[in-house]
């Protein structure tokens, strides 16, 4: 098989939004090459080869078929009736499977971007506008299922032409958008041209004029271009203006008057149709409505107009019809109403008879693979089609008929040709960023010209013989060893009947210059994360491989693949990489690619159900993590296997994988309940904006300070509202650190530098909880923003935040405790305030080592963050000997493991162990033990080693934070669905009892269905989708869920009813001592479930705390 120049290729994918008909599209564009019979065109869904996407009735995976077209002369054409080879990929809609979209994006070059003309553009298609244009594919607009608007809606031709033209207008603003955003960010950076950003607002501006726009019917196979449009009705003499001006009027507010032969302008309201409509979609139209009533002439039911529009003739229902039923007639030719259809399509015919020579036509006809393209002419022509396609329905009548009335699959494919660019073009013009060699960070002079020699091919897809073979390796798949035409390989005699098909895995590469050779040739294989160096030689590892072309379920072997083209790759699996780059050079780079940037959302713990299966099922799970890049496999340190996807639908895909795929032979597995991921942030005090008084409030510790199991954290005694002084091991040292709320407006403006807008409010409730100045009233947003970003240390992505508070920046809380065993004073802060009056009453009572310099930073630290930080403040020559030794030792030894352990303690919370989000931790003190060595030279008097002062700060800060109002922080997702009218009730009652909030709801224009936008907290969203189903009785599309927010539950998972009012409201505990609350407390429950799963001691897991009478076995009789 001879594949040919990159010039004659063309590399396409296929994106839209779930049920919006990318696999009915594959199939009218398969039949064309005679691959599968039109009559199952559109039913057979040929791509989803896989049970479980044929039981769904979505597409799972991603799959690619090479198709060959006889393009037609076009302007860009060379050569007339050029023979073209397009590789196109299914990609799926549904947005668990996106990265099979992510991956078929660096595979094609132009997009078949489809959109159901009722429902128009949905959240999906937004989605994959901007991932395809960030991707720099050219886009070509197919607007799908354009017979919903006359059998459906019941919409005239002229009123679907004002609904298409707006569809397409909003699909304009949206890409408008983008193709600004992206100039404007590109133009800051100095990173593009002026002709590069004119060539992307071309390409992402669809204009019908210019051909990148197909309106279609992928379900009866019918669909046309505009310029396609024109020529058929210059050639056919309809309309005697060329085709260069026609189309110009053909879509846009223009009528024509035949009585005149002029065009002129239209306006909305009045009798004649636009150009568009009558020219466009009237011939269909008539046909959908003669095709009905020619059923209802016979007594049947039409299957296109369910809306009673065209009912069966009851009188034509006589028993002289040979005795025959409604359901064994049949439509010919000669039923009432085809006479009709027969004109309706003599003009405006699109197929490519009305264009080509008698050869042409006859060579395209043979290389297609299809009986009978050209259009009936009469009775008897018609009848014969008819009788050869065994069309006898209403709906193979149409699709026959219409199939070569205006072919879809010639106008998408001729769009490809002519729209899409040559692999070639797009590296060198579209795709510069993304089909292009990661430069190498040093290399020597001698390297960097041969690596230039490469990037160069690579950049021209120079597919000569001399020309280095790169390719890349976007994803890997598994296929089953049956699907695979090579008697050749080595795992072909390991088949047997008791084993059952084996599995391989296949990686689906682009070529990108040079050709790819079976078994002939060692390739380096260079990972995505691969850097140069001088050993590379003996680190970068080399492999022959099999090349194999892609044709939808099937693999055929070939043994070369050159440049442009897409094939399948085997024996690259013991490499272990999601993605590799191939060359057979060493001077190569892996290619620059892109980042998929997906967040699993389900994870769950799997388990053999026999531990003898344990490394079986880990075998499976490497399988598993390489066939699918948007899997992600952990191991935990108590031994759990967590298995992460992007959802539910993806999740079960991958655990029915698991079981019969990738594992070496079907295995029973154990699946836990979905994991949720929280976190867990604090809440303010009610007094705490008043600093002076807080800090001096002597309330009693929270409830969770005092009940089991959080009360056992070690150092709890030193803490107390929101403020923990964490003594190091040995006593030698302490730290005093303070836990507050960071807002995430308040963490954005420190991440900018800069106040952002709304956040103003946040930043004064910040400022007067740390004291931020002095003068309360002089607080400003701006004067705040400065202290606090004066005092930042380090920021972490999860929107907390660690402080040096003014005094321990300016040496002032820095002290040095003279101690006579090495200790700083310890006394708990719950018997400070005895303790200090009890010294201060009884005369000559000894005060414990360390309580003045303990007081004297308490004094200090009442001044907040307000002391100005200047020169004169930080200046340690007023500062003694002892407490300069302690400044020297904080510096130099202590400070820096502050950050690591504020990150340890940012980890896992004191909750559940969770990480936490939301907070920030203030350093306002530092006590250290000193001893004097000599003459004004004092030293630590205990050793103070970086993992003592990690694991203090630590538990000060977890400490801290189980002082202060505990909330816990939960995911939301975002949630798009479409629902009918009746279906509403169902929804919202159902999204109320989850906690869901609905954002947007809109109507679809012409339909009763609501386009639907809601939040939904991630722990509430497992199954969903089947509740949806069952309590709306299928008036509720299924939804399709994606990370939307991080969201404080604003709930105290410890409150409890105290006074009579609350009692009388919420109910009374129901257990003393236990944390049994009686309410419906959705954080507690959250929390139990976690610390449950993570094997940590819950709450309620105490039966008995405080027992009064002892239960016997005994039983009296």
């Amino acid at each position: 098989m001879v594949l040919p120049a990159p010039s004659s290729t063309r590399l396409l994918t296929i994106l839209a939004h779930v049920d919006h008909g990318k696999t009915t599209l594959a199939d009218s564009l398969i039949a064309s090459n005679g691959i599968i019979s039109e009559r199952l065109a559109g039913t057979l869904r040929y791509l989803d080869s896989d049970a479980e996407e044929q039981r769904r009735g979505i597409t799972m995976k991603a799959s690619g078929i090479g198709l060959r077209h006889t393009r037609r002369s076009s302007p860009r054409a060379s050569v007339a009736d050029d023979p073209m080879v397009i590789h196109l990929h299914d990609s799926p809609g549904h947005v668990d499977f996106s990265i099979e979209v992510s991956s078929s994006l660096l595979l094609a070059d132009a997009a078949l971007l489809l959109v159901d003309a009722v429902e128009g553009p949905c959240a999906r298609t937004h989605s994959l506008l901007r991932e395809a244009h960030a991707r720099d594919l050219v886009p070509i607009l197919v607007v799908n299922k354009l017979d919903r608007l006359c059998t459906e809606l019941g919409l005239s031709p002229e009123e679907a032409y004002l609904r298409i033209r707006n569809l397409i207008e909003t699909v304009n603003a949206v890409c408008a958008a983008m193709v600004q955003n992206r100039a404007f960010e590109e133009r800051e950076e100095n990173a593009t041209t002026t002709s590069s950003a004119d060539r992307q607002e071309a390409a992402w501006n669809f204009d019908p004029v210019r051909g990148n726009v197909v309106f279609a019917s992928a379900l009866h196979g019918w669909g046309f271009t505009v310029p396609a449009l024109a020529r058929s009705l210059f050639k056919s003499n309809t309309l005697t203006i060329k085709p260069p001006l026609l189309r110009q009027y053909l879509f846009g507010d223009y009528k024509y008057k035949h009585d005149a032969a002029k065009v002129f302008k239209w306006k909305h309201g009045h009798d004649e149709e636009p150009m568009f409509a009558e020219f466009g979609l009237r011939p269909l139209w008539d046909v959908y409505q003669n095709v009905s009533t020619a059923a209802c002439s016979l007594g049947i039911q039409s299957e296109l107009f369910s809306d009673g529009r065209y009912a069966p003739c009851s009188y034509n229902e006589t028993p002289a019809a040979n005795g025959k039923t409604s359901e064994n007639k049949k439509i010919s030719a000669t039923t009432s109403g085809m006479d009709r259809v027969l004109s309706c399509i003599q003009v405006g015919s699109t197929s490519p008879s009305v264009f080509s020579t008698p050869q042409s036509t006859t060579n395209n006809n043979n290389n297609n693979n299809s009986d009978g393209e050209t259009i009936p002419h009469n009775t008897r022509e018609m009848q014969q089609l008819l009788s050869r396609t065994g069309a006898s329905t209403e709906t193979t009548v149409l699709s026959t008929i219409l199939r070569r009335y205006r072919p879809l699959s010639d106008a998408v494919l001729e769009a490809a040709c002519d729209i899409g660019p040559s692999p070639a073009e797009a590296a060198n013009k579209y795709r510069r960023r993304a089909l292009s060699l990661r430069a190498p960070q040093s290399m020597p002079e001698s390297v960097r010209a041969e690596f230039d020699k490469i990037h160069d091919a690579v950049r021209r897809c120079d597919a000569s013989n001399a020309a280095p073979a790169v390719a890349h390796v976007c994803k890997f798949a598994s296929v089953s060893r049956f699907s695979v035409a090579d008697s050749n390989l080595p795992s072909a005699s390991m088949q047997n009947a008791d084993v059952g098909p084996a599995n391989l895995i296949m990686g689906i590469a682009r070529v990108l210059s040079g050709t790819l050779r079976t078994d002939s040739v060692e390739y380096y294989a260079f990972g995505p994360k691969y850097e140069w160096n001088s050993q590379a030689k003996d680190t970068v590892p080399k492999q022959r491989i099999r090349c194999y072309l892609l044709m939808g379920s099937s693999f055929v072997k070939v043994d070369c693949v050159p440049a442009g083209h897409v094939c399948a790759i085997y024996n690259l699996e013991h490499l272990q990489l999601k993605t590799v780059t191939l060359c057979d050079r060493l001077e190569c780079m892996p290619l620059r690619g892109f980042d998929f940037g997906l967040q699993p959302l389900v994870k769950v713990n799997v388990e053999p159900v026999l531990a003898s299966e344990t490394e079986t099922l880990e075998r499976g799970l490497l399988k598993l993590s390489l066939a699918d890049a948007s899997v992600e496999v952990k191991a935990t340190a108590k031994g759990e296997r967590i298995l992460a996807c992007l959802g539910e639908i993806h999740l079960e895909r991958c655990i029915l994988d698991l079981e019969t795929v990738y594992c070496d032979h079907p295995i029973k597995l154990r699946i836990s309940d979905p994991i949720t991921s929280f976190c867990e942030t604090t809440e303010w005090f009610d007094n705490e904006q008043e600093f002076d008084s807080f800090f001096v409030d002597t309330a009693p510790p929270l409830r969770q300070a005092t009940i089991p199991p959080y009360c056992d954290e070690e150092g709890l005694g030193n803490a107390n509202r929101g403020r923990c002084r964490a003594i190091l091991s040995g006593r030698g040292a302490a730290i005093g650190v303070r836990v507050i709320p960071l807002p995430r407006s308040v963490y954005d403006c420190l991440n900018n530098k800069s106040i952002v807008e709304g956040c103003e409010d946040d930043l004064m409730t910040v400022g007067k909880g740390l004291k931020c100045h002095r003068d309360e009233s002089m607080l400003t947003p701006q004067i705040i923003l400065d202290v606090l970003t004066k005092s930042l240390m380090s920021m972490d992505g999860n929107g907390n935040a660690l402080f040096e508070s003014s005094t321990l920046i300016s040496c002032a809380s820095v002290k040095a405790v003279h101690s006579s065993n090495g200790e700083v004073y310890t006394k708990s802060p719950k018997q400070e305030s005895s303790s200090a009056q009890e010294y201060d009453d009884e005369e000559g009572t000894p005060l414990p080592e360390g309580f003045r310099d303990y007081q004297t930073i308490q004094n200090r630290i009442r001044n907040g963050l307000a002391m100005e930080i200047t020169e004169a403040t930080m200046d340690t020559s007023t500062i003694d000997e002892a407490d300069t030794a302690a400044l020297k030792k904080w510096q130099q030894d202590m400070r820096g493991s502050a950050l690591a352990g504020f990150q340890l303690a940012m980890r896992s919370g004191p909750l559940c162990e969770e990480p936490v989000r939301g907070v920030a931790v203030i350093l306002e003190s530092v006590e250290i033990a000193v001893v004097k060595k000599s003459a004004g030279d004092y030293g630590a008097a205990r050793d103070v080693s970086s993992g003592m002062v990690v694991a203090a700060l630590r538990s000060g800060i977890r400490c801290a934070l189980i002082t202060r109002p505990a909330r816990l922080v939960e995911s939301h997702l975002r949630l798009t669905l479409h629902s009918s009218l009746a279906g509403l009730g169902a929804l919202h009652a159902i999204l109320s009892r989850r906690r869901g909030k609905v954002v947007t709801d809109t109507m679809v224009d012409g339909t009763d269905l609501i386009r639907i936008t809601a939040t939904i907290p991630q722990a509430e969203s497992f199954g969903l989708a089947p509740e949806l189903l069952k309590k709306s009785s299928g008036e509720v599309t299924a939804p399709e869920l994606v990370f939307s927010h991080w969201e404080v539950l604003d709930e105290d998972p410890f409150w409890i009813p105290t006074t009579e009012e609350e009692r009388e409201d919420y109910g009374e505990i129901l257990m003393s001592g236990d944390l049994s609350t009686g309410l419906d407390n959705n954080a507690l429950k959250y929390i139990r479930m976690v610390r449950s799963r993570k094997g940590l001691l819950v709450d309620s897991s105490k039966i008995i705390v405080a027992a009064e009478k002892q239960r016997t076995l005994s039983r009296k009789k």
